[in-house]
């Protein structure tokens, strides 16, 4: 599965199966995140100690040992994953293979979906469009990936980043979730920061990943080139091969900013290539996923 690269499965041109595909080698062995607690499944004892609910008291275990414990069980985590997906027009850039980052940001929400669903979460998927927002609220039914998978299928990128008037409904509503922010991060001002660090304040957790194109880190470009903003339409020629190594500075220095702001902030950032295949980051989100 690991070889299974991100252009080959959107070559299948069925997302719900590439979803599956990318997602289900993970899946094997993983199980819910729990916590111990008043539950059905008995995990441990403990011994007791004063302000302790009285109802969990193991009563027999007591009177045979003249020492009071209390009955621990391990009860299900769930929580809601809330999938916020920017798709704005610079995420219309194709890396070499024909694979844009809208394509890769699908298949990954998409994958993610299907683990979040696996392991019980409720599954709320938001898009980030200059039109308005696209909001699927969470459910944890299973009616919930067709609607999601439909929703993402029909995703078109286009213009600039939302105002702040369209961003304010996804923040308006303080609830605890694991939100999980998907975008190439090219932003104008600080609107993204903004609204990711409100989202952490509604929701206690924000994933950020950050989704880069090969040819952008690379700069593979050769000779006469002319470039076009995809949000704004401006246009910048240059020569490739001159500006190669200073574009390639320029590039890790702004990655290198980007994720010591996002963690300075309190978010969880992980950088993405679209060349590479999904699994080292849903192994990522799994991993995230199994803190209690």
């Amino acid at each position: 599965m690991s070889l299974l690269k991100p252009e080959h499965l959107h070559a299948l041109h069925n997302l719900p199966l590439a979803a599956k595909q990318a997602a289900e080698g993970l899946l094997h062995g993983a199980h819910l995140s729990r916590r111990r607690g008043a539950g059905l499944e008995f995990s441990q004892y403990r011994p007791y100690q004063p302000g302790d609910d009285l109802r969990r008291l193991d009563w027999r275990l007591a009177a045979r040992s003249d020492r009071y414990y209390l009955r621990e069980s391990e009860v299900d985590t769930s929580l809601v994953v809330h999938l916020v997906l920017d798709a704005t027009a610079s995420m219309n850039h194709q890396d070499s293979n024909g694979l844009s980052k809208l394509d890769y940001a699908r298949l990954l929400c998409a994958a993610l979906a299907y683990v979040a669903t696996q392991q019980g979460d409720a599954v709320a998927l938001t898009v980030l469009h200059p039109a308005g927002l696209h909001h699927l609220p969470p459910r944890a039914d299973a009616r919930q990936l067709p609607r999601l998978y439909h929703a993402l299928e029909s995703i078109q990128a286009a213009g600039r980043f939302p105002d702040a008037g369209t961003l304010a409904p996804l923040t308006a509503r303080r609830q605890p979730a694991l939100t999980v922010c998907v975008s190439d991060l090219y932003e104008e001002g600080q609107e993204m920061e903004q609204l990711f660090t409100r989202l952490r304040a509604a929701s206690g957790e924000v994933l950020l990943l950050h989704v880069v194109a090969r040819n952008e880190l690379e700069f593979s470009y050769r000779g006469a080139v002319t470039f076009e903003d995809l949000e704004t339409g401006r246009q910048l020629q240059l020569d490739a091969d001159q500006q190669r190594r200073a574009w390639q500075q320029h590039m890790q220095q702004w990655l290198r900013t980007t994720a010591q702001q996002a963690r300075t902030h309190g978010f969880d950032y992980y950088q993405l290539t679209t060349s590479e295949p999904l699994t080292a980051t849903l192994r990522e989100f799994l991993r995230r996923r199994s803190v209690v």
